[in-house]
């Protein structure tokens, strides 16, 4: 049989330990991989950072696109070239950070692809930036004169007055002069018809978001905006910083970005097989299945009569079954209500609504799931869990008491 040879792949680099975990860094438009250098060191001191560069950006070329044409560029094509980064270096699961245009990537991969991503975090990004128009008449612009006409303008946006004229700021500003011009546009093709905003409540990836207070092009409420949407999500707004904040100001985004893969992606894998290790990463699923409050009541009512036990469903209900790749969070809380309604665990399952509120389903999607537990659980079960889950669902604020579709008493005119 004859070999079918490999698909491109985009330019990219590999640092820090072969066996640590994954982490996949994305770039902003205009940018190179260059972008992350001031972060590097340290997110590659335990993890093994993959940067790639965007099609026409750095060593990428723009042929990687599957359709060159104007417009025909989406952000689902950028996605599925990481996932082949991903696929050619074995890794089933990463975790991934991105900035402004790399960060919608990664926030379409959380949303599609959420069984492969194990922790999100945007920079300066959005869930639609702007008006499409815009976009394509940037896009008309640089097919016709070249890159070299954005420089003077992005410098503006990319960097606050006080750090334009560092010796950083001039070597990205020199990547984007140098980018072409057919990828370039066709990555504001990307941009011009990326909207996810309907989409933020069904990302059940841990999340955080980072924005710059003086960024002209992603202002702090587009981050607000995704912050507000994704459940469970982390906000930092970081003053004296533009668009490149992580290049502006590396020593706090390298910070709370550490802060947020050791809580989220611990080197420690839910594969180790080191007790400890697995209580680690078990402790880090834990907190963002079931937030933070109630995972510090249980430590701190912990007894030495208990603390055996506390330990045991840690690492083998979080660290192990909770951190599996085969399921998103989000399936495995529709199976773990239908369990509790069926063995008639009330306590639990309260505690198992909210927790499916912060994976990412609705308050609709679960009173379906409550709805088919009549049928295979039977009705006094569901009676009684739709007792428990709409006190629950009104602590947490939803709106229960509006008419429903299919109540006859509903006004219809």
């Amino acid at each position: 049989m004859t070999a079918q040879p490999r698909r491109p792949l985009l330019h990219h680099r590999l640092d820090g330990p072969e066996n640590g975990p994954p982490l996949i860094l994305g770039p902003s438009l205009g940018t190179s991989l260059a972008v992350w250098e001031p972060s590097l060191p340290d997110l590659a001191r335990a993890h093994r950072v993959l940067r790639w560069d965007l099609p026409g950006h750095g060593g990428s070329p723009t042929s990687l696109l599957p359709d060159g044409r104007p417009g025909a560029t989406s952000v689902a094509d950028l996605a599925r070239l990481v996932l082949d980064l991903a696929d050619q270096h074995g890794w089933r699961q990463f975790a991934y950070a991105g900035i402004s245009l790399g960060g919608a990537v990664g926030t379409h991969l959380a949303r599609h692809h959420s069984d492969r991503v194990r922790s999100l975090a945007l920079v300066c990004s959005s869930a639609r930036f702007g008006e499409p128009r815009s976009w394509a008449e940037r896009a008309q612009l640089v097919r016709a004169n070249g890159t070299e006409v954005l420089v003077a303008g992005t410098a503006d946006r990319w960097f606050t007055a006080r750090f334009a004229d560092s010796a950083r700021a001039t070597a990205l500003l020199d990547d984007l002069a140098a980018a072409d011009a057919a990828g370039y546009a066709a990555c504001c093709d990307a941009l011009a018809s990326y909207d996810l905003s309907g989409e933020l409540p069904r990302i059940a990836v841990p999340t955080l978001v980072v924005a710059g207070r003086e960024d002209p092009a992603t202002p702090p409420a587009h981050a607000r905006r995704l912050a507000d949407g994704i459940p469970g999500a982390s906000l930092l707004e970081l003053a004296g910083a533009a668009h490149l904040a992580n290049v502006e100001r590396p020593e706090v985004v390298t910070e709370v970005l550490l802060r947020h893969l050791a809580a989220t992606c611990p080197p420690a894998t839910a594969g180790a097989t080191d007790d400890r290790a697995r209580h680690t990463a078990g402790l880090a699923v834990r907190r963002a299945v079931l937030g933070d409050a109630h995972v510090d009541r249980a430590i701190a009512n912990s007894t030495t009569f208990t603390a055996d036990f506390q330990d045991f469903i840690t690492r083998y209900a979080w660290g192990e079954i909770w951190s599996r790749p085969g399921l998103d969070r989000r399936t495995r809380s529709t199976l773990t209500l239908t369990a509790l309604v069926a063995r008639g665990h009330l306590e639990e399952l309260a505690l198992h609504v909210r927790a499916a509120l912060r994976n990412g389903l609705t308050p609709a999607e679960i009173g379906e799931v409550l709805l088919h537990t009549a049928i295979y659980c039977g009705v006094p079960a569901a009676n009684a869990a739709f007792a428990v889950a709409q006190r629950i669902l009104r602590e947490q604020g939803a709106d229960l008491d509006r008419p429903a579709a299919n109540d006859p008493s509903a006004d219809r005119s």
